[in-house]
């Protein structure tokens, strides 16, 4: 670049950022608010993996009894996603500057996690009236345990979006809504993703599980020239 032509320049025009948010350092804040968030969800994604290799595990074992899932998961499953569909709508609109629609995707999407959360609360009522209990058998203990770690980083993604929802009803400018609606719909998404494996996780076959745990057994021992069968 001619160094000429780069000293006349100037950065306020060329930096696709707007210009109030250079100055009053929020385009930083959302760097350091983003980074802290995705360092938490590795933690998140650390625990519930260690979850699902315990959880393949355990299904291994003969007195395991495959999971009866209650229908109205599928439904709970289709009302997470259109919250999550909403909370995308909420930061698309913070950044548009259209605060209608940043109130409409943050209410929507709060009343779809609550209605969410209640209806993880009757699959549980569900299970525990045909007398499926987390002690009789460990394949209902896992389902209240997924089920319930899943529900209580939800509701801690809700605490936070009360906030947000209070200062949207409190403020008419978009902007200073934009950190705050991308951050709560990037949770919301990673809280559907979570939610969709350990779905898939309690749907899983008994038997097929069994299957896969034996070829990695298998496998493992081609590999280490070793015996197993004992693990």
């Amino acid at each position: 670049m001619n160094p000429f032509k780069a000293l006349a320049v100037k950065p306020w025009l060329a930096d696709p950022r707007p210009a109030e948010e250079i100055h009053n350092g929020s385009a930083g804040r959302l760097a350091t608010s983003r980074l802290g968030l995705w360092l938490f969800l590795v933690v998140v994604t650390v625990l519930f993996l260690l979850l699902t290799s315990v959880y393949f595990g355990r299904m291994a074992l003969p007195d395991w009894d495959p999971l009866q899932e209650p229908r109205i998961l599928w439904l709970n499953s289709g009302v997470l996603i259109l919250s999550s569909i909403a909370m995308e709508r909420a930061a698309t609109s913070a950044r548009r500057r259209q605060m209608a629609g940043v109130r409409a995707g943050l209410l929507v999407g709060s009343v779809l996690a609550a209605l969410f959360l209640a209806g993880q609360l009757e699959a549980w009522r569900q299970l525990s009236a045909l007398g499926y209990f987390a002690v009789q058998n460990p394949a209902y203990a896992f389902f209240y345990l997924i089920t319930a770690l899943h529900g209580l980083h939800l509701m801690g993604g809700l605490a936070v979006l009360a906030v947000a929802a209070d200062n949207a009803w409190r403020s008419d400018d978009a902007a200073s809504m934009r950190r705050i609606a991308r951050l709560c719909a990037i949770y919301w998404h990673f809280l559907l993703a979570v939610w969709a494996v350990m779905f898939g996780l309690l749907l899983a076959d008994n038997s097929g599980a069994i299957d896969f745990i034996e070829l990695c057994r298998g496998l493992a021992g081609r590999l280490i020239g070793g015996d197993t069968s004992s693990y």
